[in-house]
């Protein structure tokens, strides 16, 4: 992409009201724009991460057995009584009627809906377990907004649903979720911990938030320092062996970590003092088992092998996409701006012509954009006008894994400046040099 041609709207003064870091950079780089409170417009570079964060999701999700479907965004008020929890979730749900005077609502989550799905086609064990995801708005009216997209009222969730006919068989169900979560984090260049954590208006009686430390994190944190040193399962684990999923579980549980509303002071203190992690952390994703909870009073019954009916055991697990390009940033910046990681980047590689119109640079800027982009590279092609110290500065500030400078005293020399944004150092190379670094 050209970004003559592009719509990148840098700002190079900070927002007043942005209060973190990753509401700062998101705004300065043309990611995103406020449109009310909370609600947010996302813009050609933030929409490009968002989208890259959503296919390593789903292709976790996948991996894990998980099946993609799509609900609306609008759910009707009549799904939330049978649960009882429409009268009951408060002022976060945005209540509305359509022109018939129907009561509806702007979903928050799709714990109702799903399971109304569910009980309308499945009548037999012989049709479990499944496991039912998808990508999708919500909207939760909270009282004060804030940090750009790390808390906002609009946001994007990822959110599974497990249904199984009993609670060993749900288990097995919350730690094939619980391996693909530490997969997707990792994939997104996350450390993110598994916390015991409370269950809130979702319910039930065994939940994980999944932590990333970080100093700007909303709530603090306790955790065994050994869980940042741990390895990630492999993409050859296999989600159908329920006794190896339960000991990577078993493992990934099996020291301290525990999130303040679920903090054991006493437990705590029994981790040797230099294991001792008390920090600040970001929620990535939360998981829940809650049983019956929904489908018990929503009548969601199958018949198991001697013929009785019996509600399924339920799951849910939801990642917020939206909040995790907030998140990554929170994690990977520095003074000039952010470092994404490669596997998210907007663009790979920023091609910067230092001097548009000179016939030899564009040559071999039209040849270097040609080749990357020939071998699937995707690449940002500063083409424009502006000096070269702005130039540099949107690049540091926009974060793309890769810049690569032609100019003509470089080209002279039969050289191209390289540098890794992530702490390298810029290096004169020659240019099918910088090809072979780029492309590994």
């Amino acid at each position: 992409m050209r970004l003559s041609r592009y719509f990148l709207p840098i700002l190079r003064e900070a927002p007043k009201e942005a209060e973190i870091v990753s509401h700062r950079l998101m705004l300065r780089a043309g990611m995103i724009r406020q449109e009310a409170a909370g609600i947010y417009a996302w813009l050609p570079l933030g929409l490009k991460v968002l989208n890259n964060i959503s296919k390593i999701i789903r292709e976790e999700q996948d991996r894990a057995g998980a099946i993609e479907l799509m609900m609306p965004t609008i759910q009707l008020a009549d799904l939330w009584r049978e649960s009882g929890r429409y009268d009951a979730y408060g002022k976060e749900m945005l209540r509305i009627k359509d022109r018939h005077d129907r009561e509806m609502l702007y979903g928050p989550t799709n714990e109702e809906m799903i399971t109304e799905i569910f009980r309308s086609a499945v009548r037999s064990y012989k049709d479990l377990p499944k496991n039912l995801y998808h990508i999708q708005w919500k909207f939760r009216d909270e009282v004060r907004p804030r940090f750009g997209v790390m808390r906002s009222r609009e946001f994007l969730m990822k959110d599974a649903y497990s249904f199984d006919l009993d609670a060993e068989g749900a288990r097995t169900s919350y730690n094939r979720m619980f391996v693909a979560y530490l997969r997707t984090f990792a994939r997104l260049g996350l450390k993110a911990v598994p916390m015991k954590a409370d269950t809130g208006p979702i319910g039930g009686d065994l939940s994980h938030e999944f932590i990333i430390l970080a100093k700007t994190g909303e709530s603090e944190v306790f955790c065994h320092s050994d869980y940042l040193g741990f390895d990630t399962p492999p993409e050859t684990v296999d989600f159908n062996d329920a006794a190896g999923l339960q000991a990577i579980v078993d493992r990934w549980t099996s020291l301290y970590a525990a999130t303040e509303e679920m903090h054991d002071a006493a437990a705590f203190a029994e981790t040797p003092e230099a294991k001792q992690v008390s920090a600040r952390g970001i929620e990535v994703g939360h998981i829940f088992y809650f049983g019956t909870k929904y489908s018990e009073p929503m009548k969601a019954v199958v018949a198991g092998p001697d013929g009785a009916m019996a509600p399924v055991h339920m799951g849910s697990y939801g990642i917020g996409p939206s909040r995790l390009v907030a998140a990554v940033i929170e994690a990977g910046h520095d003074d000039a701006g952010i470092i994404w990681p490669d596997a998210i980047a907007p663009f790979q590689v920023g091609l910067v012509n230092l001097k548009p119109g000179d016939a030899a640079v564009d040559a071999a800027c039209d040849d270097l954009y040609a080749k990357l982009r020939g071998q699937g590279v995707d690449v940002l092609y500063d083409d424009t006008d502006e000096r070269p110290g702005s130039k540099f500065a949107t690049m540091e500030l926009i974060g793309l894994p890769w810049r690569l400078v032609v100019g003509p005293k470089g080209l002279a020399a039969g050289t191209v400046e390289l540098k890794r944004r992530s702490g390298g150092a810029a290096e004169a190379v020659s240019a099918d040099g910088a090809l072979s670094a780029i492309l590994g």
